[in-house]
């Protein structure tokens, strides 16, 4: 392969990355950049705990970015499968990140309510706080679009906030941290700012630790949620009922199929693995039922989230084996 191909197959690789973890890395690099220098220069603790969150999470999605990239690859003789749960991983590098972050965090609130700091510059960390805000809810609302294209909810305008939160189980491993971190990153400089104004007007200084703490208490419930997402989407876990739905109704689009004697969608990622035993119409000859099986097979990978299918056919066997999931629950 030339030089010339690699890099256009390289940049179109790219372009298929995971475009919330992106736009939250670059973000949130800027962010803590500013807020690591409003720290330093006026010693407020609640401005170093957020400082702290944004390079947790500007680590976290620069490595989950680059996890969904790689997980974009297509299979290859030697990895078969393809390399969809390579994202997972990265995603429990970035859960890592986050629980050491968060213990710092922790531990310099503690600090800071056995010794508590007088903050300066107030007007510099009430300005860099609510630019924080503004930022980290930009990514947040991203992000929640983003989990509604993924999970296919068909909404607008605000109830784009009530369909991310019912869906995000649905989404993809890189936009379901994204959406977790960046609402905690808006609710903890939302209390940072809290802190500032509070310990800058009143005689409540306990609150810069206070909220310190609770930011670092934040991110381990993050760290926490996300590492238990991606330990179930390493072992491999089962479709959702609508999901399965929509492949059986493909399936029994074609007039041929009397029905489904077995089927199995496994969720990787964004992406769905189908395998199933279809049943034909009796007294089809060989070729026919393999022309049957191959448009099947053909409608179903016309869908953009299904990676790969597998399909077996039986002749009908005059029993009724297929039960949606949702007439089972």
């Amino acid at each position: 392969m030339s030089s010339d191909s690699e890099s256009r197959s390289f940049w179109k690789l790219l372009k298929r990355g995971n475009t919330s973890s992106a736009t939250a890395a670059i973000g949130n690099t800027g962010i803590a950049i500013i807020k690591g220098f409003a720290a330093f220069m006026t010693g407020s603790g609640a401005m170093f705990a957020s400082t702290m969150h944004s390079i947790a999470d500007a680590i976290n999605q620069a490595f989950v970015f680059t996890g969904s990239v790689l997980a974009e690859k297509k299979a290859t003789k030697r990895f078969p499968t393809g390399f969809g749960r390579v994202i997972n991983l990265f995603c429990m590098v970035a859960v890592i990140v986050v629980t050491v972050m968060a213990y710092e965090t922790i531990r310099e609130g503690i600090h800071l309510l056995q010794h508590p700091a007088e903050s300066q510059g107030f007007w510099i960390n009430f300005v860099i706080l609510v630019l924080s805000i503004i930022v980290d809810g930009f990514v947040l609302w991203k992000a929640m679009k983003e989990i509604v294209l993924e999970s296919r909810s068909e909404v607008k305008g605000s109830s784009v906030i009530t369909a991310a939160f019912a869906n995000v189980g649905r989404a993809a491993p890189p936009t379901r941290l994204v959406f977790y971190e960046d609402l905690v990153a808006t609710t903890g400089a939302l209390l940072a700012l809290i802190a500032v104004v509070f310990t800058a007007f009143t005689s409540f200084s306990f609150l810069d630790g206070v909220s310190t703490i609770l930011i670092g208490l934040l991110m381990i419930v993050v760290a926490f949620r996300v590492g238990y997402d991606n330990m179930v989407g390493l072992i491999g876990v089962a479709a959702p009922p609508d999901v399965e739905e929509r492949v059986a109704n493909l399936i029994f689009s074609h007039t041929e199929v009397t029905d489904i004697y077995s089927m199995r969608i496994l969720q990787e990622g964004r992406y769905y693995h189908v395998e199933g035993l279809i049943e034909l119409k009796p007294g089809m000859t060989l070729a026919e039922a393999d022309d049957i099986k191959f448009k099947v097979r053909d409608s179903l990978m016309l869908d953009p989230s299904i990676a790969d299918v597998t399909i077996g056919i039986i002749e009908d066997n005059g029993v009724r084996n297929w039960q949606p999931e949702s007439v089972n629950a």
